[in-house]
């Protein structure tokens, strides 16, 4: 009897809005990245599509709580002065 069972395929890819930038705010607890707490960041691949749905949707509404000057460190710079 032979084995007709297909081998595994590569992962299903998972949706993430992380953006390589991983530096958590002491005072939200939030990455100043992708607006996620450490423990949603490291349950994601476990989380349901629905749970990760859920929180995507949510994730704009948070940045509000970062104060914007620790953001700025991620805006382009500006054109130079004219001295």
């Amino acid at each position: 009897m032979t084995d007709t069972t297909a081998p595994p395929g590569p992962p299903r890819a998972v949706a993430t809005p992380c953006v390589k930038v991983c530096i958590v705010d002491p005072e939200s607890s939030l990455c100043l990245g992708c607006f996620r707490t450490l423990p949603e960041i490291g349950g994601w691949s476990r989380f349901s599509d629905e749970e990760r749905a859920r929180l995507m949707a949510e994730l704009p509404t948070r940045r509000a709580r970062i104060r914007p000057e620790k953001l700025s460190i991620f805006a382009p710079p500006g054109p130079p002065s004219a001295s």
